[in-house]
Formats: structure tokens, sequence, C-alpha cells
């Protein structure tokens, strides 16, 4: 390489590093609310109303302290509901025992969506398909649909899931997802990796008579393949359904971390993992981006930078090529930092760091979903404070996905500033096909650079702010502006406070 293209590779890099190094205006900053085993929310079965809705609050104030956007909201765990479903019961995980609903009666769901939307975040609906049962030796309502229709279900391991070869299973969690679609005002519906369940040793799961009884024009050699036509069938059915009521939801997917290493297959990643999607968990997630029945994938790359196996820079690139159109954000997991790890790469918070540096350089990963929020409680390495001082030093707005027709939001209307004491309060009123708000402040005689998320002051629902006066926002300093923003997340024309 000549002088003159080793400069040029040079500037391109350090460029890149930069830019990587600084918070972004749109990029997905998502958390994991995890409520299975009470892993994150509530911390434990029976609390009461307040002490859940307690607990949630707290959790917002923090994800907002790390300046996220997105929660991921665990819903359905188990073919049981956090929220007010006539389909299935009151998940044991709420209240502690399956189908006893809040006393007195709250929506946790709908409780949700309103914080989340004052707070300015969006929320996706966590839903795993298949896991019926956590465990056998737990007991299930009189009601359960295990009660009621047994032959849908099969047991593998101390586990019992619904039968992916079904049709009827497929035609009720596609229910399931459109019930919730038709009554919230939700961003997404969200799966995460458990397609047909990890294998365990030397036990195959107990489908032989599904598969002979609905081969779908499949011979008796490629039941692998039937498998995964099984699951191709559900992700469409799920798509198809959720477009059909709300186009502008997003259905995302969180696979494991690897589609196939590629002694399996040449288009693979270059990894040996012992478990992969398309082998062994039967989800062709590179199908689903292909055919646009998903909208976003998020990898879950739980592994360090130089992992052997799995390397997360090896996956990380590997699923930026593979995009296939679709929006990519990686799962990352904070929750493996810990001064007391035996993997000295994890009792640094540079590993995430450094991963989300990574990410940034690659132009089809938008941001991070991480697992899981009990992390930021912690705060693990002082994981916070590391994030704000550069990375997340500002907001960013959520990304405009282009697999979603866009809905251009009125601009918001009446837009005026008021004062009394030290209290300034901006006022405005909403128009039409608006989620949100994005209020800028910008210091009189600058440019008003919306592109600079040093400039975004709040992001809310609401069509009010009040502040008290002080000098790094005094109205007599600062300009304000205020945009609509419309549930595809596209902004509207600014309007300036006078």
């Amino acid at each position: 390489m000549n002088r003159f293209y080793s400069t040029i590779a040079l500037l391109l890099f350090l460029s890149l590093s930069v830019s990587a190094q600084y918070s972004s205006r749109r990029e997905m900053r998502g958390v994991w609310v995890a409520t299975v085993a009470n892993i994150d929310w509530p911390s434990k079965p029976g609390l009461t109303v307040a002490e859940q809705q307690q607990e949630f609050d707290n959790l917002i104030r923090v994800f907002k302290e790390y300046k996220l956007n997105t929660i991921v909201f665990q819903i359905r765990p188990c073919a049981d509901a956090f929220y007010a479903s006539a389909l299935e019961p009151w998940s044991r995980w709420l209240n502690g025992e399956q189908g006893k609903a809040p006393d007195p009666f709250y929506d946790p769901l709908d409780y949700a969506i309103k914080k989340c939307r004052t707070e300015g975040m969006d929320i996706h609906v966590w839903l795993n398909p298949y896991r019926a049962l956590a465990d056998t030796s737990q007991t299930v309502t009189s009601d359960h649909l295990l009660k009621r229709h047994p032959e849908w279900f099969l047991t593998y391991g101390k586990t019992v899931y619904f039968n992916p070869g079904l049709q009827e299973t497929r035609d009720f969690v596609a229910r399931v997802a459109s019930d919730i679609v038709r009554r919230y005002d939700i961003d997404a519906v969200h799966m995460d990796d458990y397609f047909y369940p990890y294998r365990i040793a030397n036990v195959e799961f107990p489908d032989d008579s599904t598969f002979r009884a609905n081969p779908n024009g499949f011979s008796a050699d490629r039941k692998d393949d039937w498998r995964r036509n099984n699951v191709d069938l559900i992700i469409k059915q799920i798509h198809d359904s959720i477009k059909v009521i709300k186009p502008w939801v997003e259905f995302g997917i969180s696979p494991f971390g690897v589609w196939r290493n590629a002694d399996k297959d040449s288009t693979g990643s270059a990894t040996r993992a012992g478990q992969t999607n398309y082998d062994d968990l039967y989800a062709d997630i590179l199908k689903w981006q292909k055919e646009g029945w998903i909208d976003y994938v998020t990898p879950q790359l739980y592994w360090e930078r130089g992992m052997k196996v799995a390397n997360y820079t090896v996956l990380a690139d590997w699923w930026s090529k593979n995009s296939y159109g679709c929006q990519v954000y990686i799962g990352q997991a904070p929750y493996r930092l810990s001064h007391k790890s035996k993997n000295k790469s994890w009792r640094r918070a540079g590993e995430i760091t450094g991963q989300i540096k990574l990410n940034r350089t690659y132009p089809n990963i938008m941001g991070s979903m991480y697992f899981s929020g009990k992390s930021f409680i912690k705060d693990p390495l002082r994981l916070k404070e590391k994030l704000n001082r550069s990375l997340y030093k500002y907001p960013a707005l959520t990304p405009v996905n282009n697999r979603i027709t866009p809905i251009n939001p009125e601009k918001p209307l009446n837009a005026a500033i008021s004062r009394e004491g030290d209290n300034v309060t901006l006022n405005w009123t909403k128009g039409t096909s608006t989620k949100n708000f994005i209020v800028y402040r910008f210091r009189k005689g600058k440019t008003a650079d919306m592109g600079n998320p040093a400039n975004i002051f709040a992001v809310t629902s609401s069509t009010s702010v009040t502040f008290k006066k002080e000098r790094k926002n005094d109205p007599e300093k600062y300009m304000y502006v205020v945009t609509s923003q419309s549930y595809t997340n596209m902004e509207s024309e600014p309007v300036y406070f006078k």
C-alpha cells in the first residue's frame, strides 16, 4: 500500500475510533427486564401493589440515569401473564400463585407502558413462544391450557413445551400476540432464543409421533428441516398477525449468538459453539431476516472479545455483514462484570464499553440491548460512571426502522413558555400521529443543531416540561424547541418556544 492510501486508511480508522467514543443521537439502548423466577422484577412474588409499582419506578429511574431508552419487558415467561389476559393465567411470579390477580387490581403492563411513555422510553413486550411450564414439579390452575389441551404439549427434561409441530400451537401463540398488540400501546413484540429447547445430552426431543402424523411433505431423513419449517411457520404467522393490526409495531428476535459454525456451513461464523440456532434450536434466523419476517435481530453476544470458541469481535462483524436489511442490535452481558470473575476480561467495565465502541464502527449495528435490569441496579465496576463519561454522556433517540412504513407526525401546537418564581414551564398541545416529544435546548446566538445529542433536553409523552431556572437552562440565555415523534420514530418540524 503506498503512502497516500496508508494515510487515508489511518485517517479513516482514527475518524471511526474517535466517533465511537461519544454519544450517538439515534441508538438503541435497551435493557431486558426479566420476570421469570423474579430475576429483575418484582424482586419476589407476593409484594403489595404499591411495592411492585415502587420497584418498577426505581428500575426506570436507574435506567434513565444510564441514559437507556428502551425496556424489553417479559410479560409471558411460561404460558402465563404479567398483564390482564383472558387467554392465560396471571403469573405465579407476580403474586405467588398462578391465576391470582393483583389486589387491589391493576394491570402491570398498562402501568409499565404509562411509566415508560411519561419518561420518554420505548417498551417492547417479551414473549416466550413455546415454554409452558418451567418445572414439572410446579402446579397449574385448573383452567390452564395444559389441563384443557394436554395433547398440545411435550415434556423435555423437567420443562413442558408447546409442541412446535402442531398448527394448534401456532394459532394459539399468534392469538396471544394479536391480543397484546390490539389492546396495548407497545412499540414491539420481542422473542428471545428459546425456540426448540437447548439439547439435553443423549435425550431426543419427543416429537416422533408428531412428525409421523404431520410431516408437511418432509421425508423421514429430513426431520431437522421439518423442525426448522415449524419454527418458520410460527414466526411468519406472528409477523402477519402483528402487521394486520398495527403495521408500525416491530417484531424482533434475540437469538443465541451463533447462527451456524463455519465448519458446518461456509457462510457461518468462525466459531466453535457447542450448539447453534440453525442446527440445534432449529431457528433459521437468516431466513427470517431475508424474508422480512422480522424487523430487528439482537444476537446474544454474551462473550468477551478474543474468546476462542465464540469471539465477540468476530461475531459482531459477522452479524453486521449478515443483516440482509434487518435492523441489528447486539445483546450484551453486563451481568458478567465482577471484580471476582474468573475471567479477567470481565473484571473490567472496559469489556462492555469496548464492545460498544466496536459496535459503533459498524454502520449496520444500531445499538445494544443489555441483560439484565438488575445489573444496572448493582452498577458493576462503576459502569454507570464510565458510560456517562463519554459513550452515554447524552440521551439518544430510538432508531428509525427502515422495514416499517414511516408515519410522519404533526408538529406540536401552541408552544408557550411561562415562568412562576424560579419555575419555568414549557407547554404545547399534541398533534396527530404522535407518540412522544423531544425538547431541545440551545444557547442563544448559537446554531440550533438538533443533530447534536448534547442539545436534547427532555423526551416525554407529556405536553409540558417544568424545571427550575438555573444558569444552565435560563430562558434568558437559552432557547427551547420541541418536535413530535411518531410511532415509527419520525420527527416533525421544530416549533420554537417564545
